[in-house]
């Protein structure tokens, strides 16, 4: 799994710019929250031969100076529970406040790797200013300039120079399926009534950054590594952001899964945060199953309740709707088997191999009769088609003028793949390449 690096700090001090500048893309997380609407960002860059995740604590604030510092302590405190380093960012431009102090005070009771980053440091006089950070105590301080970009290299340079080595695991030739979905959606519950006892299957790592690891389920004829992202929290800890908390848990879930089962509750349908990790998802190239927990709560079924519950989800998911959907309740074990087929099915869909020869007897033919549009007068012509060795369904497509396929015939393209070769669960990826 990718180490993570989180970004901290007060508001307005260029987190968020930082993000952008290190992920070189925009990626949100929105949680429709009573009062208040908050962002989080995520993201992956590599630098060197390091791959890693960033995330973007936000900085989202509300009310007077004392819930400033509660939320910001809220969120440095989940950082630091997750993350494997953190970038303390402080504003040269403003100086040392009592909320940068805050946050560092909240710091130096850790053993976590932190480095200091002083953000807008973009002339000579900013340099000498950011001095003051080192009153900290927290060591080096490291001087950027998020909107140029200057200094940032350095930056990542010393991040990865803080990684702990990945402990390579025995790699077991069986599906790794991730329950994942917001808390109390009934993620418990289903790993229960799978196992047969109160037991949680997620196995924290003592005194370090707890990992969301695998437990093998061998019975009624399935056999597969079982990773839960719920029942990890403590007591003490159940006042602090959860929802931010349980994004960084699936992130490390969904990263070290192969298929990815999402509950969604019944009653509340594809909320904001499902929708975050149904994208995590299909960002990763995970195949994906959609478990709608508690249908056994909604009343007055009919006979088009199902199918218009469905369609909702489908509209919501779009562009990408090959997706299973089964309907369950955990507490009368409903359909719970039907589950774990249907996540061994999209496994292998994942891993399935089409010959070349197969792949241009059935797409040829649909090239030829239903061709890309013209452009500039230029006709695309698709000479042959394989599938690449990837570890997920890709396929190349060799044509003479590739630059002119459009997004709209790739995805026609696709939806003829999936007609043919039956892909359910599992997003895939084309190329289109010059002959």
């Amino acid at each position: 799994m990718r180490n993570i690096v989180a970004i901290v700090g007060r508001p307005n001090v260029g987190k968020s710019t930082l993000f952008n500048r290190l992920t070189e893309s925009r990626k949100a997380i929105v949680d429709e929250s009573s009062g208040v609407t908050r962002d989080r960002q995520y993201g992956t860059t590599t630098w060197g031969k390091h791959e890693f995740s960033v995330i973007d604590t936000g900085g989202y604030v509300r009310g007077s100076e004392d819930e400033f510092e509660e939320e910001i302590r809220k969120q440095v405190i989940i950082a630091l529970d997750e993350a494997n380093v953190v970038l303390f960012i402080v504003d040269a431009a403003v100086g040392i406040t009592d909320l940068d102090n805050a946050v560092a005070k909240l710091l130096r009771k850790t053993n976590k790797k932190i480095l200091v980053v002083a953000n807008k440091v973009d002339n000579h006089a900013r340099i000498a200013d950011a001095a003051e950070f080192y009153n900290f105590g927290l060591g080096e301080v490291h001087n950027v300039s998020s909107i140029n970009g200057s200094g940032t290299g350095d930056l990542l340079d010393e991040v990865i120079a803080q990684f702990d080595e990945i402990e390579e695991v025995e790699e077991i030739d069986i599906p790794r399926i991730a329950i994942v979905g917001r808390p109390n959606v009934g993620k418990s519950s289903f790993i229960n009534t799978l196992i047969g006892q109160e037991r949680n299957i997620v196995t924290p790592k003592a005194g370090t950054t707890r990992d969301a690891l695998g437990t093998r389920y061998n019975s009624y004829g399935f056999d597969f590594i079982l990773t839960d992202t719920a029942g990890l929290r403590k007591k003490s800890k159940v006042e602090e952001d959860i929802e931010f908390y349980s994004v960084m848990r699936s992130i490390r879930a969904i990263e070290n899964a192969d298929v990815c089962v999402l509950l969604i509750e019944a009653q509340e349908g594809m909320m904001a945060q499902d929708m975050n990790i149904y994208s995590l998802a299909i960002k990763n190239k995970k195949g994906i199953v959609i478990m709608v927990n508690k249908w056994d709560l909604i009343e007055d079924k009919g006979s088009n309740t199902m199918k218009d519950f469905k369609g909702r989800i489908i509209e919501k998911i779009q562009p990408f709707t090959d997706v299973p959907i089964i309907f369950t309740s955990v507490k009368d074990k409903q359909r719970i088997h039907d589950v774990l087929e249907m996540a061994v099915k999209v496994y292998q869909n994942r891993i399935k191999k089409i010959s070349t020869s197969k792949l241009n007897d059935v797409m040829l033919p649909i090239f030829e009769n239903n061709p890309p549009p013209s452009v500039k007068g230029k006709f695309v012509k698709v000479k042959y088609v394989t599938m690449l060795p990837t570890h997920k369904p890709t396929f190349a497509f060799y044509c003479n003028h590739p630059k002119y396929i459009k997004e709209p015939y790739k995805r026609y393209i696709e939806n003829r793949l999936r007609e043919h070769f039956d892909f359910t669960g599992v997003p895939m990826q084309l190329f289109f390449r010059e002959k």
